[in-house]
């Protein structure tokens, strides 16, 4: 699409303008809008007519192919082809309760594919774009997708291009824009007007929807939106949902293969021995193999897996962990390093100036919050800020060189802008400054944006009688190192550089950041600010320590990590003084060991490694040294998490085997490169996804554990009476029907499983460990042989009783279905008792499980229509009786074998494999 797209176009009329050509002024004219941006009323209109700002989204597999898809598994076609040999045996109700089972299995996984989609739909909504947007005047920060033509919106670095506009102003802009025409570098862009033919890569009055500002800031309108920009022509969101595809699914489906050959080589085994050891007919033979296929095939794992996963996504989010890429699921539960940065993260991101050091004065701030309230003391007095010449001048420096607003919300202070300079606002309305009256008095007339290249902010302020100032404000060495000049209550000095620098120190040591102050007039009527002016003769106004206060909630979250085995690790940009005090208030060991970026370029990758390891606290890094350390660590083997929320974050984001962004101060960069993003930038919430990968994984195990041990019984049914030339205890058609009611209910419980009570004090789980551990191994095959002894027990005696076939077989099923029941309870810890204190917390999923299976074995039994597709037969009150302690004894000898797991760890016997 050509820029030359106006209003009237964009609604459906021809074109006649070319944006990229026209003057800034003209194009407000021709969008009907001002520097002002719209009224919330005509954006309001304008969105109705223009529909949201979103691009169209990608076709995405009908219903009819997704439900298709469900049968496409080794497993399923196994079943499959018995289905179609018992049809054209004529075995009809053979057949219909294969296929039946298969179709209904089918349907869970098509049921559960689509609430993933949505799932994963609800996740990008709350990942979506935000852009700051000038409505009726005033900031707002807006979803992009609100975004109409009219709009005026403001960008700086870090930044994505919310929808097409034509730029107003900048400032030292630059925009990356290869996702439009290739060019792998950066673009220069400025408001003036270019040639009415120039390509898309030379129009550098214009930011596309979709680029990324790289460097400066700027304010464009927007001209062109959804699938009418740039990017509408030539890209679109990504359709598809997330696939479930895991590592772990893997391993599974490679286990799936190998299980299916060995079921196939079994029942030839059967069938085999069947026919030609005891003389049984081919079709009874080909129905026990069929059977025998049925009862080991665990048909309803998939579904399972898939449910468990997604309820451990669903969690995440409950507790503020977005999960953007589903194999993070699994790699959380083995993370074994955090790197964390400090601000927002470990503390709460409400920067309050807590010192300021004028003159040769050490002032103390209080209040709370960005609240414009607090008291200013110094030696412990109360002092009036306007008394000191010294303060004032710095208070209306730190306000002029800010661009953060702070305003009440209902009855509460918030800011809007960046937490330091809302700090700095806030101080100086503390002191008395009328923001809006020093705006008014000394307007901006130019600035130099913040960049980590020269890590300063300037602007220029001139008042009505032309008289220029520049303010200054940044790191303090490097403002120190720009000043030639002190300011005192008694005028101007040269500064005491070594003076200065111990008051960096000795507040940073208080564990607050510290930001420089200076200024310095300029001729008057002055119009452009460079770096030229500001590179050196300024006067230093003096420093102020900004306190961000640990989350509580972190603090104890830091703690949990340790003891799950997991090393916090925190990269900040502060000092290093500064650093190790917070590291000491979290408890961080070796916080008197600090590592600063100047250290980092000073190391070879071997010596990085071997250091990287031993240390915990990193300080006045860049964010390249991110990556470096991710690196390194990862070369130990470590599994690692780490926290950005910058552009230039994401590479180290992305070569993390966990990359966490920040939902609210995070660029779009850092999202997208992420696995997983904080919804309220808080380490807890880290510390609750870790939690719950780590069930995800103990839950998909008790599944399997549950699973294997069960249908193993069933095929160690069929195997045995062959071998020992019996009658089936249990029909293929039966174990059909048990295996779906499992999978449907009992399996399904240990989905909703909470986290057990050691959950967070295990030593993270290698990457490396095997899906069945040799104690899943032997408890899978204890159980089986167990479940296989009470089958075949009541089958005998109901026989030896006189019963006919049919009940003995009803009796049999009962059996099974009863000890799978009592042996869900168990199966729902590792170790733990079933009925401790502890062991039936979150037991409802269980009860509800095991009554709606109670209330279809009651159908499968009584009921007459169950009767005759089963064949089974009403049972008397002994048999229920007998049934009931069979089920009862394998639960006991279950639970007896855990006790003898226990008392083996008790003993210290910790090589034990543990499931």
């Amino acid at each position: 699409m050509d820029d030359s797209r106006t209003l009237e176009a964009a609604a459906g009329a021809e074109p006649k303008a070319v944006w990229h050509a026209l003057a800034a002024g003209a194009v407000l004219g021709e969008v009907g809008g001002g520097e002002r941006g719209l009224s919330a009323q005509e954006a309001g209109s304008r969105l109705q007519a223009f529909g949201p700002n979103r691009l169209p989204a990608a076709r995405r597999r009908g219903p009819l192919v997704r439900f298709a898809l469900q049968f496409h598994n080794i497993l399923i076609y196994v079943l499959l082809g018995s289905a179609a040999v018992t049809a054209a045996m004529a075995h009809w109700v053979d057949t219909a309760v294969i296929v039946g089972v298969v179709v209904v299995n089918a349907i869970i996984g098509f049921l559960q594919e689509g609430r993933a989609e949505r799932a994963l739909d609800a996740i990008r909504e709350m990942l979506s774009p935000q852009a700051m947007v000038l409505r009726d005047g005033e900031r707002r920060m807006l979803a992009a997708e609100a975004l109409v033509p009219g709009d005026v919106v403001l960008f700086e670095s870090g930044d994505k291009v919310p929808a097409d506009l034509r730029l107003l102003r900048s400032k030292g802009l630059q925009i990356q824009e290869a996702a439009l025409t290739g060019e792998s570098l950066p673009v220069t862009k400025d408001a003036a007007a270019v040639a009415a033919d120039a390509p898309l890569g030379d129009r550098m009055s214009m930011a596309y929807a979709g680029t990324l500002v790289v460097s400066g800031r700027g304010r464009g309108v927007v001209v062109a939106t959804g699938s009418r920009s740039e990017i509408g022509r030539i890209s679109t969101l990504l359709g598809s949902v997330g696939t479930l595809t895991t590592p772990l699914l893997e391993q599974v489906g490679r286990f799936s293969r190998v299980l299916t050959v060995l079921i196939l080589v079994l029942a030839a085994i059967v069938f085999a021995v069947g026919v030609l050891g005891w003389g049984f007919t081919a079709e009874a033979m080909f129905l026990a193999a069929v059977g025998l296929a049925v009862a080991a095939i665990p048909e309803g794992l998939p579904a399972i897996m898939t449910i468990t996963l997604a309820i451990g996504v669903q969690r995440m989010a409950r507790r503020n962990a977005i999960v953007r890429r589903l194999p993070a699921v699994e790699t959380l539960g083995s993370v074994s390093v955090i790197c964390s940065d400090k601000t927002g993260t470990l503390t709460r991101n409400e920067m309050m100036v807590e010192t300021i050091a004028v003159g040769r004065r050490l002032i103390e701030v209080t209040g709370e919050g960005y609240a414009p309230a607090g008291r200013f003391l110094a030696d412990g007095e109360e002092i009036a800020p306007a008394a000191i010449p010294s303060l004032c001048a710095l208070m209306r420096g730190a306000q002029l060189c800010s661009d953060a607003g702070v305003r009440e919300v209902g009855g509460e202070w918030v800011i809007h802008g960046d937490p330091t300079e809302g700090a700095l606002v806030c101080v100086a309305a503390k002191g008395g400054v009328d923001g809006a009256a020093e705006a008014k008095a000394w307007p901006r007339i130019d600035v130099i944006p913040f960049e980590s290249e020269h890590r300063f902010m300037a602007t220029l302020n001139r008042n009505a009688n032309g008289d220029a100032i520049v303010y200054v404000k940044g790191a303090p060495e490097r403002i120190l190192a720009m000043c030639e000049m002190e300011r005192g209550d008694d005028g101007d000095r040269p500064v005491d550089g070594s003076f200065w620098q111990r008051r960096i120190e000795q507040i940073g040591a208080r564990g607050q950041r510290v930001l420089g102050l200076a200024c310095r007039p300029l001729a008057p009527h002055k119009q452009n600010l460079s770096f030229a002016d500001v590179d050196g003769g300024l006067t230093l106004l003096g420093l102020v320590g900004l306190a961000d206060p640990p989350r509580g909630e972190a603090l104890g979250a830091v703690q949990q990590c340790r003891d799950a085995g997991i090393r916090v690790k925190m990269i900040t940009g502060d000092h290093a003084g500064t650093a190790g005090a917070i590291a000491r208030t979290f408890g961080l060991p070796g916080a008197e060991k600090v590592l600063t970026g100047a250290d980092l370029d000073r190391m070879d990758d071997a010596e990085l490694a071997r250091r990287a390891e031993d240390t915990d606290v990193f300080a006045r890094t860049a964010p390249q040294h991110k990556l470096r350390l991710v690196e390194a660590l990862q070369r130990q083997g470590l599994i690692i998490a780490m926290t950005g929320d910058g552009v230039n974050d994401a590479p180290a984001l992305k070569r993390a085997d966990i990359g966490v962004a920040m939902g609210r101060r995070g660029t779009e960069a850092a999202k997208e490169a992420a696995q997983m993003v904080l919804a309220d930038d808080n380490f807890a919430s880290i510390a609750h996804a870790v939690e719950e990968g780590r069930t995800v994984y103990d839950n998909l195990q008790k599944a399997i554990l549950f699973i294997l041990a069960t249908n193993g019984a069933q095929a160690l049914t069929i195997i045995v009476a062959v071998l020992l030339g019996s009658v089936l205890p249990i029909t293929a058609v039966q174990i059909l029907w048990v295996n779906m009611v499992t999978a449907v209910t009992l399996s399904m419980a240990l989905a909703f499983e909470r986290a057990e009570a050691d959950v967070m004090a295990r030593p993270p789980r290698s990457r490396q460990a095997p899906l069945l551990t040799p104690l899943m191994l032997w408890r899978i095959g204890f159980v089986s042989v167990l479940i296989l002894g009470g089958v075949f027990g009541t089958f005998e005696w109901q026989t030896r009783r006189g019963a006919d076939i049919a009940t003995a077989r009803t009796t049999a099923v009962n059996t099974l279905v009863a000890i799978e029941i009592t042996y869900l309870f168990s199966a729902r810890h590792r170790l733990q008792a079933a009925f401790s204190r502890d062991g039936v917390r979150g037991i409802r999923p269980v009860l509800i499980a095991v009554a709606l299976t109670i209330a279809l074995q009651v159908l499968f039994t009584w009921w007459p229509p169950m009767q005759r597709l089963f064949d089974t037969r009403a049972l008397d009150s002994p048999t229920c009786a007998i049934i009931t302690g069979a089920a009862v004894a394998v639960l006991v000898l279950v639970e007896g074998e855990k006790a003898l797991a226990r008392q083996w760890l008790r003993r210290g016997r910790t090589s034990i494999p543990e499931p």
